[in-house]
């Protein structure tokens, strides 16, 4: 939007201002983003690897920091509504960074995004791999097939074939995709409650491993020990919500392209909030936080809390685990296909990356060279980081947790930018285009510092570390200035984008 030389202003950009990228107009309704985007988000996935190392770093204030991490994460959700709501556009970060700071600040926001979603997107791969061979083991009786992971040899084909799988099904287009995820996000989320509520159970029944009764002091986020170890707790549970961003990167599929992505995405992060509460509580409650035993701070539970409770708490059902966990991984391996390929799709279609990422499947109506893309960058990045260590590999997914602090705080904070005029005109203006964006993505902005800053500590992470500077820090910092050299690279390529020409700043 522009202003005239009266201060007022123009007409406000749409979806029908903008021309067509030929995606699959009005496919998607807002159950189907909600779907997508827990399926995303990876509740099974996400918390068997995070409520062990979290709660091993806050204890029993593991509610208080799920309530930390998701306050920033609502208030940029907010931030993103807003701007959907003006601009609705597949590129999400990387058009609305572009139109609020510029080309540059604009390209480094969609760099971020494509570069956090390659690295888990391999490591969904992996963790599939990792429970098809636990699943297949606890079916057939044989605890040594599940060690058949750790051969590369069976490990790499058999991840790559995910892969392969996941890219299939987002190339044939977001019908496919809904049927798709609707069955696994169902049989996942049930497995969970089943699972939560059980625990109770054993709670209630005298049978848990460490009876510890659920009290109002976990919620309180006063109580962790220090600034560092809440930083790190909050980092963590960062993690656990990321993804619901995925429901803004379909709004030119919506039904309501200005409106149902941002109901979308709001619902999907409250559910989410609900559900790892449950979870936590149940956990705790049945477990403890001591470190031995099945307790949650156990080093030796921290890889897998889910695959080390389930047996205990669920009985012979507890393959349901493995299973979810399973699904979990694949469905998200698919569903988080979709931001990559559509900011990809945005960014060749306004001339940032070549123009063949902008192509279209006239059939499926998909993304093409961009859906492809992102599946090969993931099963390169994948097969390169586990040649290398399989502490490279955990410790690019640590420095995840940079790259989604950085480009959520750009976003939240060109929505600031974006409404500058717009938010003394009403008290909804102010809180919800000024007030909490900034605090969201200053919060994340400041999550992100903290965490380069830590992640330079040879002990961070894995404990690898190169010249006495942390392996997660090296591997970060790589991850973006590898970014800014593709940057300059096409911007000697393709000047018309950095000069404004193809996606113009409106204000």
């Amino acid at each position: 939007m522009s202003e005239n030389s009266e201060g007022g202003t123009a007409a406000e950009p749409r979806i029908s201002d903008e021309p067509s990228k030929g995606l699959a107009k009005g496919a998607v309704g807002t159950v189907g983003l909600v779907v997508i985007g827990i399926s995303t988000i990876a509740p099974a996935y996400t918390l068997t690897a995070a409520l062990g190392p979290t709660a091993a770093e806050v204890g029993t204030h593991l509610p208080a920091i799920f309530l930390a991490g998701f306050v920033p994460m609502l208030l940029v959700a907010l931030g993103y509504r807003e701007l959907n709501n003006r601009m609705p556009d597949a590129g999400t970060t990387f058009t609305w960074s572009t139109r609020a700071f510029g080309p540059w600040l604009g390209w480094m926001g969609g760099w971020g995004l494509i570069a956090a979603t390659v690295i888990v997107l391999s490591n969904l791969a992996a963790v599939a791999t990792d429970f098809l061979f636990i699943m297949i083991s606890q079916i057939v009786g044989d605890p040594s097939i599940a060690e058949l992971t750790t051969n590369l040899w069976v490990n790499i084909p058999v991840t790559m074939a995910f892969l392969a799988a996941a890219v299939w099904i987002s190339y044939r287009g977001v019908q496919t995709t809904m049927v798709f995820q609707y069955v696994l996000v169902a049989f996942q989320i049930i497995v969970l409650v089943w699972f939560s509520i059980a625990g109770f159970v054993h709670f209630g029944n005298g049978t848990a491993f460490d009876a510890t009764a659920p009290s109002l002091e976990w919620f309180n986020p006063f109580g962790v020990a220090d600034l560092t170890t809440f930083t790190a707790g909050v980092s963590l549970s960062i993690f656990i919500f990321w993804g619901w961003d995925v429901t803004l990167t379909m709004n030119e599929e919506t039904k309501d392209p200005a409106k149902t992505p941002g109901r979308g995405s709001t619902i999907t992060v409250l559910l989410i909030l609900v559900l790892y509460m449950v979870i936590a509580l149940s956990v705790i409650s049945f477990a403890g936080v001591g470190t031995e035993g099945l307790g949650l701070g156990n080093p030796e539970n921290q890889e897998s809390i889910f695959a080390v409770l389930a047996g205990p708490i669920m009985g012979p059902f507890a393959i349901l685990m493995s299973i979810a966990i399973l699904t979990s991984s694949a469905s998200s391996l698919q569903s988080t296909m979709v931001g990559p390929a559509r900011t990809l799709l945005s960014m060749g279609f306004f001339k940032a990356l070549p123009s063949a990422f902008g192509k279209i499947s006239p059939r499926f109506k998909s993304p093409t060279v961009a859906t492809f893309a992102a599946g090969a960058a993931a099963g390169v990045f994948y097969v390169v980081t586990r040649l290398l260590s399989e502490n490279a590999l955990w410790d690019t997914v640590t420095a995840l947790g940079m790259m989604v602090c950085f480009y959520y705080g750009i976003t939240a904070l060109a929505c600031v930018w974006w409404f500058r005029r717009e938010f003394t005109q009403s008290v909804r203006n102010f809180v919800l285009m000024f007030l909490f964006p900034l605090i969201g993505g200053l919060t994340l902005l400041l999550m992100f510092i903290k965490t380069a800053i830590d992640s330079m500590d040879p002990g961070y992470g894995s404990g690898s570390s190169i010249g006495g500077l942390g392996l997660v820090f090296i591997l970060g910092m790589a991850i973006l200035l590898i970014g800014v050299a593709v940057m300059i690279y096409q911007a000697i390529r393709r000047p018309e984008f950095f000069r404004g020409k193809t996606l113009p700043m409106d204000r």
